[in-house]
Order: C-alpha cells, then sequence, then structure tokens
C-alpha cells in the first residue's frame, strides 16, 4: 500500500489494485506543485469526496470527466454533480459501503459543514463524512474534516482501524492537541498521518504536538508526493 499526500486533504491511496484519489484539491492548493499534476492523478480509478467545500472537493468534477472515472461521495452531492456535470458517481451515505474491486470503502459520520458557493452565497452540499478504507489486511480511518466526537468510539470499534489520517490543523477542524487525543482515546493506531495542516499561516504548522501525545504511533508528517509505504 501506498499513501501520498496531494497536500492540505488531498491523498492518493493505492491499495489492492485500485488508486483512490481523496478529497482532490490540485488547482490553486498553494502546496501542490501544479507542474506534477500528470503524476499525481496517473491510473486513478475512483475519486473519493467527503464533502462539498472548495478545498476537498476543487478537482473532483474536473477529474471525474478528464480521467472518465466515478466520483463517490455523499448521496445528495453526488445526484446534482450527476445530473449538472454529466459524470459518473456513486451516491451512498452514513453507515453504507461501496465496493471497489478489492477494497471496501465505508462512509462514516464526521461534525463539520458542507457547502458550494452559489449566486447568492453558499448552498448546502449534503453532510459531511469520513470514511473508512479496507484492504490488503489494513483499515484506514480518513477523517475528513471534523472535531473530536463519541461517534469514533463506534468507528474503531467496527473496523479497528491500524492507519489514521486525520485532520489537524486547528481553526476549522480538531487541531493538533484535539486529534491526539482523539486517536488516543478511541483508537489503537500504528500510523498517523495528520492533514489539513500546514497550507495557511491560518493553519498549525508542526505536528510536534501530535507526536508527543502519541508515544509508541507513528506519527508521519507527509511530504508532498513522497508516498508513504505501509
Amino acid at each position: 500500500m501506498k499513501i501520498t499526500w496531494l497536500g492540505h486533504s488531498g491523498f492518493r491511496i493505492e491499495l489492492a489494485g485500485q488508486v483512490l484519489l481523496v478529497d482532490p484539491w490540485l488547482t490553486g492548493n498553494p502546496m501542490f506543485p501544479a507542474d506534477r499534476r500528470d503524476e499525481a492523478v496517473a491510473g486513478a480509478t475512483h475519486l473519493l469526496v467527503s464533502h462539498g467545500h472548495g478545498d476537498h472537493s476543487g478537482d473532483a468534477r474536473i477529474l471525474a470527466k478528464e480521467l472518465g472515472i466515478p466520483v463517490a461521495g455523499i448521496y445528495d452531492l453526488m445526484s446534482w454533480w450527476a445530473e449538472t456535470d454529466g459524470i459518473e458517481t456513486v451516491g451512498f451515505n452514513k453507515g453504507g459501503t461501496i465496493r471497489i474491486g478489492e477494497v471496501a470503502v465505508t462512509m462514516v459520520n464526521a461534525v463539520h459543514s458542507s457547502s458550494v458557493p452559489g449566486p447568492n452565497g453558499p448552498v448546502y452540499a449534503g453532510a459531511e463524512s469520513g470514511f473508512v478504507i479496507s484492504g490488503e489486511g489494513h483499515a484506514i480511518y480518513f477523517s475528513g474534516d471534523t472535531d473530536v466526537m463519541a461517534d469514533m468510539k463506534v468507528i474503531a470499534d467496527l473496523h479497528a482501524p491500524d492507519i489514521g489520517i486525520l485532520c489537524a490543523g486547528g481553526h476549522f477542524t480538531m487541531d493538533m492537541r484535539r486529534a491526539a487525543y482523539a486517536a488516543k482515546t478511541f483508537f489503537d493506531f500504528r500510523t498517523v498521518i495528520p492533514c489539513h495542516y500546514r497550507t495557511f499561516p491560518l493553519l498549525e504548522q508542526s505536528a510536534e504536538v501530535l507526536k508527543d501525545g502519541l508515544p509508541g504511533v507513528a506519527v508521519v508528517e507527509p511530504e508532498v508526493l513522497v508516498p508513504i509505504e505501509v
């Protein structure tokens, strides 16, 4: 398995013969090198979108059209995109699981908000979510944008994820301290990868607090387009 950070909350996950692009925001992402776009999306088989905010869904429709691959996410948003953009979508909802070859993707709860820009202000884009992505004997908990929540115990009990990709930048999501609390209180991760940080000065710039809060856990600060092999 390879997990490659695309900056902010975007990831390329190569797992069980599939290449998933999760929350792909490439265009305008200050952390993503535009001249390496082809490398980032090469061979992608599916797109996953956790919620409608542009820093998560920004390139999903473009890539779905360009690559001819489906995008999966919350039913409301997927239904809208299928109608307005004519792209292939897979709409499901929290607690639901879809199969992508030998990979299982379960949509789980998150506590945040979800909208897209409209002519008169933000337009509701279906509920926010996270994902548990399972394959090759691993389960990855991709938190999406969220704060700490009691639902994390349910996610841990049902899926026992060994890898956590956790938003941890603060201001819009839980920060490093709260992400560390969530990880040690609810989960038994072997590996934790922080995200939704470093993108803007407003967000946390270091994962040291997360590392200090999780002794014995491999906290990997990702570098853009440098694969993490698990």
